[in-house]
């Protein structure tokens, strides 16, 4: 115990800086995968259905989807907006003014959806989605691709609970967090919607010296090309509970930093990068997930 202490005393000292926030959304009930579009920040509650959009100065809801159990929300090149529908195995879609049009729920195979979490957009009009599979069936998690034209394939299998998804900024290189393994893997991008060559880029649990361990959540990366990673703890005095960590292409730890809610699942960028958006989570163990939208200063 002492030792663990004295690693994690070590850790904070050195790496772990108090964020400079202000609070845009004290009501969110599990927000998560958040993105910024045409000058506004929209992102997903979970506990509500909705996709939830803040202007600069309120929050509304843009769009409601029953049963849909949203965890991430994204524009795409035709003008719609998707959410990844966790509760049904949906992805849902949305006009450009938040009107519901009809679902995806399984790909060209007929291979259908469990637990569609997060979306990385590509340089193809095309975008990857994670599906983090069935509760407790280790490997049966899924990458899909949504071509430009709307076709659904099936980029890669036998992950263990995939979760946040982000692209390299030249496209050759996509990352994928397993959850459950601790894991930040890394694919070689051949082409659109094809994969190859999988490793483990980083190991949570090593990369913070084992103080406690790590459920790592979603990835998103800067035009400098450093890798933020976020976390949702199982418990709320979890030690490093509320970083948010920043490693390099090498997988090097390059800066951390901390909110005060516990889970900090998922963040996007402002459009000059100095400004992280974090959904955040209070209550970790039961509905209504009370949680938070920060805006976290960057510089």
């Amino acid at each position: 115990m002492k030792t663990l202490i004295g690693l994690l005393a070590a850790f904070l000292t050195t790496c772990v800086e108090a964020a400079d926030f202000r609070i845009l959304n004290e009501d969110a009930h599990f927000p998560e995968g958040p993105i910024w579009y045409d000058g506004k920040l929209y992102y997903v509650e979970y506990d509500r259905n909705t996709v939830t959009v803040w202007d600069g100065t309120s929050n509304r809801i843009f769009a409601t989807l029953k049963g849909c159990g949203p965890s991430a929300v994204i524009r795409t090149a035709r003008g719609e907006f998707l959410a990844t529908c966790y509760d049904n195995g949906t992805i849902g879609r949305l006009s450009a003014d938040g009107k519901p049009l009809p679902a995806w729920d399984h790909d060209d195979k007929g291979r259908k959806f469990a637990g569609p979490n997060d979306f990385a957009v590509d340089h193809e009009g095309g975008i990857y989605f994670t599906c983090s599979g069935e509760p407790g069936k280790g490997g049966n998690s899924n990458v899909f691709y949504i071509a430009g034209d709307g076709t659904i394939t099936r980029a890669a299998a036998d992950l263990h609970n995939a979760n946040g998804i982000a692209l390299s900024l030249d496209g050759r290189t996509l990352y994928v967090i397993e959850t459950d393994q601790n894991h930040l893997l890394r694919f070689k991008v051949d082409a659109a919607g094809h994969l190859s060559g999988r490793q483990v880029f980083l190991n949570m649990d090593d990369l913070t010296h084992h103080v406690g361990h790590i459920y790592p959540d979603g990835v998103k990366i800067d035009s400098h090309g450093l890798l933020y990673v976020g976390q949702n703890p199982k418990e709320p005095k979890a030690p490093l509970a509320g970083t948010i960590f920043v490693v390099d292409s090498s997988g090097k730890l390059v800066r951390s930093f901390a909110v005060p809610s516990p889970g900090v699942p998922n963040f996007t960028f402002s459009p000059d990068e100095r400004t992280l958006y974090v959904t955040a989570v209070d209550q970790l163990d039961k509905p209504p997930y009370h949680g938070k939208i920060y805006a976290v200063e960057l510089e």
